[in-house]
């Protein structure tokens, strides 16, 4: 090893030496290395996730970003969630893609990625926390999800009947945002049409086939209903099923997954209210790779909805938003 002889004292390291003490001085940050992204959908366990999974994995390597995937393996486990997103925090990921399974409860964790820096992205549902430096949204436009529920509703029904809302979450903005505008466009286009009963949902099958069921004993008379979830929808496809009402009476749901994309193509369900959860995916990330280098801007982007029935089940968009099969790019 060669060194030059200090006219004051001792020695110092030739150039290169320097350079790899310079290194060494911010050893955090040449160890790190590419721009690190965790994404924590709500579950592992849908469907509809694996589409984000898939947007931000085809917008991150062109980018080269890396990501980090994982997610409770049910919506209910809200701490587990959590406890995701401190440790992304505290292993000092670069940026978040978080579909927040409680808004409440994520609050708090939300809050401090952000005061570290994190570049967090918001998707599917908001959080009561404004678009801010390094905090964007992209998520559903719950309005119009809202909104057009009814209209279709309004349409099979012709302006008359009674239908039931199942699957509210009350602590999600989302549900509540989906169902006023429900309501709201139902009393303006068709007041023909009265909302019997409002159930609040589950995230057991077993329990969401029980609460469809008690809703048609309950309603004898029903002529539809109107799910706020997979799992629910799913318990409603059962239940009619079981009663031999498939048909009889109309259920249109929200959030796809295979299975209740058959049940539209079967005409077990009348529509489905999809979210492009892909786009999501693909548009965080490719936010986050035009902004890594900088702060995050207050970003705030809201997809429509799309409603899949038996005529567009099988178009090339009905068949990308029910996709399971993500081996290539759309």
């Amino acid at each position: 090893m060669k060194f030059l002889r200090s006219r004051n004292k001792g020695l110092i390291p030739t150039l290169w030496m320097v350079a790899l003490t310079g290194c060494l001085a911010g050893f955090a940050g040449c160890q790190r290395g590419a721009y690190r992204v965790a994404v924590i959908p709500r579950t592992t366990a849908l469907t509809i996730w694996e589409a984000v999974h898939a947007g931000a994995e085809f917008a991150a390597r062109p980018a080269g970003i890396q990501v980090y995937w994982n997610a409770p393996t049910s919506e209910d486990d809200i701490q587990q969630q959590a406890a995701l997103v401190d440790r992304i925090v505290d292993e000092r990921y670069d940026g978040l893609v978080l579909a927040p399974d409680q808004p409440l409860a994520l609050m708090s964790p939300v809050r401090r990625a952000i005061a570290e820096g994190v570049h967090t992205v918001v998707i599917a549902s908001p959080l009561s926390i404004p678009a801010q430096e390094n905090l964007a949204y992209i998520v559903n436009d719950d309005e119009a999800t809202g909104r057009m529920a009814a209209i279709r509703l309004g349409q099979v029904l012709n302006g008359h009947g009674s239908v039931v809302v199942v699957g509210i979450n009350p602590e999600s903005l989302s549900d509540l945002t989906i169902l006023h505008s429900f309501e709201a466009a139902l009393q303006r286009h068709f007041s023909g049409i009265l909302i019997a009963d409002r159930r609040m949902g589950t995230h057991n099958i077993t329990e969401a086939q029980q609460i469809a069921d008690e809703v048609l004993a309950t309603h004898p008379r029903l002529d539809a209903i109107f799910s706020l979830s997979a799992m629910t929808s799913n318990g409603a496809v059962a239940a009619l099923q079981a009663r031999n009402l498939t048909g009889k009476v109309k259920l249109i749901g929200f959030e796809q997954s295979v299975e209740l994309g058959n049940a539209v193509h079967s005409g077990s369900m009348d529509s489905l209210m999809a979210e492009d959860t892909y786009e999501m995916g693909h548009r965080a990330l490719s936010l986050l790779a035009q902004y890594r280098s900088g702060s995050l801007p207050p970003v705030e982007v809201r997809l429509q909805p799309v409603l899949l029935t038996r005529a567009n089940i099988d178009t090339p968009k009905g068949r990308t938003l029910i996709n399971r099969d993500w081996g290539q790019k759309p």
